[in-house]
């Protein structure tokens, strides 16, 4: 072949036909992406107009992310451009995912200013796997209501889950970093244990006073209002309100209950399991529960 010849193309040519160095079209060629057609003379790779066609779709597939592997299986028609790509869109949908972990473990890092040791540890619970996660969750389960005696409690602990998607969200991962710090420790569980312990009915009893604190919402949304209004909780329009929401029930029953909750940190525990599971949850509710603690110890002071 003649490489002075228009229609054949050294590799010099070709580079500047293509806008690409000298380099990688060598590069390229040595592993087979892009073969020469012929040899000139003097022994220098000679390529045509297909050849330039040739190198846009490799540096397409490339630009795109592909291996030069997978290129060339696609140029030698082992495989075809649409199951490299979709084997791809699935390489890069777990990239993403790793990238998502790491991004919020980062950004939790640098809202704690956590030490060396403590970043080793988040990282290590953000990148748990399912069964992982789950094994933490049913001995958390186990420890905090297992044997206890109360149907609701079971119905809402069969319901109960705490999964961190596929595809979290940096909240959900920043979530999931404290919620699986908050369930490992022994303190927490015998603190919510002695809370549920006592929301619990005796065998043959109705619930405990106090136990409708936790699961009616209404009893928040009546301290709130009251406390929006100004009102005190040591005052007479205090005390009318207890009597109206708790009757002649055992005020330190439903006072016992109320602290231990508080003392548990069962607020804090409620929204980090919705925000985990990607739920938009009730307003934290510390402030009107320590308010009405408060309320009850002055009704029985007077």
């Amino acid at each position: 072949m003649d490489d002075e010849r228009p229609d054949v193309l050294t590799i010099g040519r070709l580079a500047h036909r293509t806008g690409l160095p000298v380099r990688t079209l060598r590069f390229w060629s040595d592993e087979g992406a892009v073969p020469p057609v012929g040899r000139s003379a003097g022994g220098y790779r000679l390529y045509d107009a297909e050849s330039v066609a040739r190198v846009e779709l490799v540096r397409t597939l490339r630009e795109l992310g592909l291996g030069l592997d997978d290129v060339c299986r696609v140029l030698s028609g082992r495989t075809t451009v649409a199951g490299v790509a979709d084997a791809h869109v699935a390489a890069l949908d777990a990239q993403i995912r790793s990238l998502k972990v790491s991004r919020a473990v980062l950004s939790t890092v640098a809202k704690r200013g956590s030490t060396v040791e403590e970043t080793a540890l988040m990282n290590r619970l953000a990148r748990l796997s399912a069964a992982e996660r789950k094994q933490i969750v049913d001995e958390f389960k186990e420890e905090v209501f297992g044997g206890l005696d109360d149907p609701r409690l079971r119905d809402r602990m069969r319901a109960f889950s705490v999964e961190l998607p596929d595809d979290p969200t940096p909240d959900q991962v920043d979530a999931w970093i404290d919620l699986a710090e908050l369930v490992r420790d022994p303190e927490f569980r015998a603190r919510l244990r002695t809370w549920m312990e006592l929301n619990t009915p005796i065998p043959g009893q109705g619930p405990p006073p106090g136990a409708s604190i936790w699961w009616a919402r209404q009893i928040v949304q009546t301290v709130a209002e009251v406390r929006k209004g100004g009102v005190a909780p040591e005052g007479q329009a205090a005390a009318e309100m207890l009597a109206e929401l708790f009757g002649d029930a055992d005020r330190a029953a439903v006072l016992r209950s109320l602290e231990a909750g508080i003392e548990a940190g069962a607020e804090h525990y409620r929204r980090l399991v919705a925000r985990v599971r990607g739920q938009n949850s009730s307003p934290d509710a510390t402030e009107e529960l320590e308010w009405l603690a408060r309320a009850l110890r002055a009704a029985d002071q007077t």
